[in-house]
């Protein structure tokens, strides 16, 4: 299983990221994929996540109305769109999958910084 996420960089306040992590090594179309984020002295939380189908979303609070996350199975990508970022957005952000209980995989992280 590979999951290599693109797309981080240096950002305004108010500004805009697309994050892609492309996906490999499993039937990625049967399987729910997440985002996650890990602020620098903090736990990594959970951003967005979409069913395996691309039909159910679910958000963190403070992310809602401005992040947008969508599937495209016939090129095994998920992408989280990113809108009116805020400095507290600065984060790694990680793609992530579980394929059973004690299976998760991880991308190896895209880093966010949101400054003026």
């Amino acid at each position: 299983v590979q999951l290599v996420e693109s797309g981080g960089g240096l950002v305004r306040p108010g500004g805009s990221l697309r994050l892609s992590c492309a996906a490999s090594g499993f039937t990625f179309s049967e399987y729910h994929m997440r985002w996650y984020r890990q602020i620098t002295g903090k736990e990594r939380e959970l951003v967005a996540a979409i069913d395996s189908v691309g039909i159910k979303t679910h958000y963190t609070d403070s992310v809602k109305g401005r992040f947008s996350i969508s599937r495209d199975n016939a090129k095994n990508t998920v992408s989280l769109q990113m809108n009116n970022l805020k400095p507290e957005d600065t984060a790694v952000y990680y793609c992530n999958t579980k394929l059973s209980a004690d299976t998760n995989y991880w991308g190896q992280g895209a880093r966010v910084t949101v400054s003026s």
